[in-house]
């Protein structure tokens, strides 16, 4: 058990290995459940109060997270409880690393698996040769655009906005220029996988609003499948080329390190256009945030915390030991950055 300080409630700062699936606002749901029931962030008196309602309760503490992860993707958050919020903006523009897999041969409105295919294109001509030859361009400084579907607003309104409804967007998406410090193959599936592309697919509504939405910011952009890559659609007869055999298409894995703001999905949907073919994002794991990592290696790494301990004590809550402490509350104790409480600052 590692030392308590002796001044509680504390603020500071911890990192939890989010899983895939649920939103990060969701696990931080989840989390305070727990936080504001705890005298490590609570003051006891407050804790006391039988009066106290659990809807007051979870007003007890702030907290919050410092760069949210999409549903798809796990590992490094970044939580911060009390004045450790405040902090959190540290997080935000700073280097993270990566691990993506591509799938190739599909584009997605989302550019990742959660999404629906908007275009298809041919695969089979992709070699590993190929993309490796090809992330030469994607790294050092680059331009970036972010995608569509994304909560960025242009004229006060979300471009997802824009997409959904069909609005035309009344100027380009601005590029970004942001900095992708490394970016490897470091592992090519073939065809040796269970990704498929999504089951859900726009209709052909769907495709001429978003079409709309693209053509005020790119006259040239097209959602056309390609000759060699067309899917069925409600409203198309052709016979699918790569879309519908059994074949299972290309997916390989890259690893990055990457500045803040950078989308990994825009890099993955880029390297597709580059290919001669088309990618999204099938699994994605956030490995790196600034000195929070998954497993520490470097002097001054900081571990997290998996997300199943505190899973387990969202469930029964968890036997208390000799001072009073439950295994989640020494989990976090153990890897927390006390900003403010104990004795202690950072």
């Amino acid at each position: 058990m590692p030392k308590v300080p002796s001044s509680l409630p504390l603020s500071g700062l911890f990192g939890i290995i989010k899983p895939s699936g649920p939103t990060s606002m969701h696990v931080l749901d989840e989390l305070k459940r727990l936080v504001c029931n705890s005298r490590l962030f609570v003051d006891e008196e407050k804790l006391g109060k039988k009066a106290v309602k659990k809807r007051t309760r979870r007003d007890n503490v702030r907290i919050g997270q410092g760069g949210t992860l999409d549903p798809l993707a796990d590992g490094v958050l970044v939580v911060g409880v009390g004045k450790g919020t405040k902090k959190l903006s540290d997080f935000l523009d700073c280097t993270k690393e990566y691990r993506t897999t591509c799938l190739l041969g599909c584009e997605t409105d989302t550019y990742d698996s959660e999404g629906a295919r908007v275009r298809t294109a041919p695969w089979r001509h992709v070699t590993r040769e190929k993309v490796e030859d090809a992330l030469s361009h994607f790294r050092g400084e680059i331009q970036q655009a972010p995608p569509i579907f994304s909560a960025l607003k242009m004229d006060g309104l979300p471009l997802y906005e824009y997409a959904r409804r069909g609005i035309p967007l009344p100027r380009p998406i601005e590029k970004r220029p942001v900095t992708v410090h490394s970016l490897e193959l470091v592992e090519w599936k073939g065809g040796d996988h269970a990704h498929r592309w999504p089951d859900k697919a726009f209709s052909a509504e769907q495709r001429r609003a978003l079409a709309r939405s693209l053509s005020g910011g790119d006259p040239a952009a097209s959602l056309a499948d390609d000759e060699e890559g067309k899917v069925d659609r409600e409203d198309e007869d052709e016979d699918d080329d790569e879309g519908t055999s059994d074949e299972v298409p290309t997916a390989f894995v890259l690893r990055m390190r990457v500045s803040g703001g950078t989308y990994v999905r825009s890099i993955v949907h880029d390297l597709g256009h580059a290919l001669g073919s088309a990618g999204h994002v099938v699994a994605l794991t956030r490995s790196r945030q600034k000195d929070y990592v998954l497993e520490p290696t470097e002097e001054g790494d900081r571990g997290c915390v998996p997300w199943e301990v505190f899973e387990a004590a969202l469930e029964d809550g968890g036997e208390k030991d000799a001072d009073g402490w439950t295994a989640w509350e020494r989990e976090v104790l153990d890897k927390l950055v006390v900003v403010d409480g104990g004795g202690k600052k950072t």
